[in-house]
């Protein structure tokens, strides 16, 4: 089976693993720090705040940014449903902004419209959560300014893009945003297994993420301590989760993020024979924006079925046949039916309902082969007979 992603690990990293649990320290040590400094030498991030998932990551940069009972989250429909539940986490309403066409991404149009329709009927959101779908940067200069008018708060969703660039910036340094989450997980371009981060350049944003990540409990005394306490001291002055990293983890990361950029560029040169193998057949290969570098997570193609006798499930389910794990990234979060039962419904994002009936993620990491690629166009090829 060829899968359509999966994790590339090297002696080195098993070697940076097996020496954490030779050590001290499994849980809460060095290690995670330390990442954390690879990820801000990397993003030119002031403060990076390490946790168990992208997930745990939203949730508390939600928290940091305050959002809660009353207020609005909006997000992309065209993401994994963890963008948009981490705004039910925090007790806050969530809406979508349908996706540009071309990239795939929250359209900035789109998102321009809906604020001066929410500005007038008094529902502004508070926070924003754009996602950079496959790796592809968003429009962040277009969505900075429209958000600074309405004040909005931006948290990126760059799960899929570590390694990645817009306007010379590396994803994750914050130009654009409040806070900007990694994913981690296997499937990514770099991985701890399991895992996430949220980055910033707000030092009171980065304390109050690494206090939820941690139960809500520092060691600080302060002046608000009532009597002088030992080192044993510890106190709880918010409540917070059990999202922490674990050594193990942050040791994988570090060795990771020694080899991103060979694991976006062979991304890339793989992205680039697909483009070129995938010429001629009724499929639309992925849009690149002007002045961005995609980390190139997935690689999607559209079919353009009104050219094909094939239908969408029948070309997808001819891959799988062959041994060939195609994914679909993603079903619309509203037509999720524990979003339907909120009131969402079908033809409220068309873009992003077309893309749905479209979309195919094709087998993309570094480790796959020419010979593989090459079975996964000519399969691909025999499934699209024309009409």
């Amino acid at each position: 089976m060829i899968p359509y992603g999966r994790q590339d690990i090297s002696q080195q990293d098993i070697d940076a693993v097996v020496a954490v649990l030779k050590s001290d320290f499994l849980t809460q040590g060095p290690k995670v720090p330390a990442f954390e400094s690879a990820l801000t030498s990397h993003t030119g991030a002031k403060y990076a705040v390490a946790v168990n998932s992208a997930t745990s990551a939203l949730h508390i940069a939600c928290m940091a940014l305050e959002l809660g009972e009353g207020d609005w989250l909006w997000t992309s429909p065209i993401t994994f449903v963890a963008s948009a539940n981490a705004g039910l986490y925090c007790g806050a309403k969530v809406d979508f902004v349908d996706i540009d066409s071309r990239t795939y991404n929250l359209c900035p149009n789109e998102l321009e419209i809906k604020l001066e329709r929410a500005s007038v009927e008094g529902c502004l959101p508070k926070v924003l959560v754009p996602v950079h779908l496959c790796g592809q940067p968003c429009d962040m200069k277009r969505i900075r300014e429209l958000c600074n008018k309405y004040d909005v708060k931006i948290i990126e969703d760059a799960s899929h893009a570590i390694g990645g660039y817009y306007e010379g910036q590396p994803i994750g340094s914050c130009h654009y945003s409040d806070i900007t989450v990694f994913s981690f997980h296997p499937v990514k371009i770099v991985t701890t297994a399991e895992g996430g981060a949220a980055l910033t350049n707000d030092h009171k944003l980065s304390e109050k993420m690494a206090l939820y990540r941690s139960h809500g409990i520092t060691r600080d005394q302060d002046e608000m301590t009532e009597v002088s306490h030992g080192d044993w001291y510890y106190q709880q002055i918010t409540l917070g989760y059990n999202y922490r990293m674990t050594e193990l983890q942050a040791a994988l990361g570090i060795s990771q993020m020694m080899r991103l950029k060979e694991f976006v560029a062979i991304r890339h040169k793989l992205a680039e024979r697909y483009s070129f193998l995938l010429k001629g057949l009724p499929v639309l290969i992925p849009y690149q924006l002007e002045n961005t570098y995609s980390g190139l997570h997935l690689y999607v193609i559209r079919l353009q079925l009104d050219e094909i006798s094939a239908t969408h499930k029948e070309v997808f389910e001819e891959l799988r046949v062959n041994q060939i794990a195609v994914n679909l990234h993603y079903i619309p979060v509203h037509m999720q039916p524990y979003y339907k039962a909120m009131g969402f419904k079908y033809g409220d994002y068309p873009d992003s309902e077309q893309y749905y009936k479209e979309a195919i993620s094709l087998p993309m990491y570094p480790g796959l082969s020419e010979s593989e690629q090459d079975k996964v166009v000519k399969v691909l090829t025999s499934s699209l007979a024309s009409k």
